[in-house]
C-alpha cells in the first residue's frame, strides 16, 4: 500500500494572504490540522469557546494567544500548548508564516475553529 509522504514544512508555491486548514487524520473525536497563517488573527471582540480540547504547536514562526483579563501567551518554534475546551481564547498575532499544528480532541463539532 502506497501512503501519501507530506512535508510539514513546505509552502505551497502560491503561498497568499490566505490562511489555510488541512485535515492531516480524522477519526472520530479527533482532528490532528496543519495550519499555515500569514499574519491573521482574531478579529477583535471575538473569541473562540470550543467544546473540545486542542493542543497546539509552533512547527515554524511566532504567534500569540490570549486569553480573557490574562497576559498574552507568546509561542515560538517548538512550543506548544494545551488549550481546555471551553477556555475562551483569541489570536492575537501571527508571524508570516508562522505554521501550527493542532490536535483537536474530544467533542469535535462542525468546523475546528470557529469562533462563537
Amino acid at each position: 500500500m502506497n501512503l501519501p509522504i507530506q512535508n510539514l514544512f513546505a509552502l505551497a508555491e502560491d503561498f497568499s494572504e490566505s490562511e489555510v486548514f488541512e485535515a492531516l487524520l480524522q477519526r472520530p473525536g479527533i482532528l490532528l490540522e496543519r495550519i499555515v497563517s500569514n499574519g491573521q488573527i482574531t478579529p477583535e471582540g471575538q473569541w473562540y469557546n470550543q467544546a473540545w480540547e486542542e493542543w497546539v504547536m509552533i512547527l515554524k514562526g511566532e504567534a500569540e494567544l490570549s486569553y480573557p483579563d490574562q497576559t498574552p501567551i507568546r509561542l515560538k518554534t517548538g512550543d506548544s500548548l494545551l488549550i481546555p475546551a471551553h477556555q475562551r481564547h483569541r489570536v492575537s498575532y501571527t508571524s508570516s508564516p508562522c505554521i501550527w499544528l493542532a490536535l483537536h480532541f474530544g467533542q469535535i463539532v462542525g468546523t475546528a475553529l470557529t469562533p462563537a
